[in-house]
């Protein structure tokens, strides 16, 4: 098992979350648990995976969750620097266009998913 860290960096307008490590059962808990003491009334969570080569479904489970409780209150969640596996992950669930229009609309870009 790879070694799983989760980073928070709080700014006035943004909060950063930067994971490493494989998304998967035993890793998702914790970052659930950083990403859900966070206040984020209206602001953008960006999410950024650079670190994770590998997700699994309880990776994209978190992902739907973490979007639905921030749409819920004006939000956006930004995920950015897709790796090849979690990024193919999300096209075969058709969900990548859900992160994309919130990263888009965000950053202003189409590109900060893919790294």
């Amino acid at each position: 098992m790879s070694d799983f860290t989760v980073v928070t960096q709080q700014h006035p307008d943004r909060t950063v979350i930067t994971v490493s490590g494989d998304m998967d059962l035993q890793t998702c808990p914790e970052l659930a648990q950083a990403a859900f003491i966070i206040p984020l009334g209206g602001q953008t969570l960006y999410l950024d995976l650079s670190g994770v080569s590998f997700m699994d479904s309880s990776g994209l489970s978190l992902l739907v969750l973490l979007r639905r409780r921030l749409h819920a209150v004006g939000g956006r969640l930004a995920v950015t620097g897709l790796q090849s596996q979690p990024a193919r992950l999300l096209e075969i669930t058709d969900t990548y266009e859900l992160f994309a229009a919130d990263t888009a609309a965000a950053d202003g870009s189409d590109e900060a998913l893919i790294a």
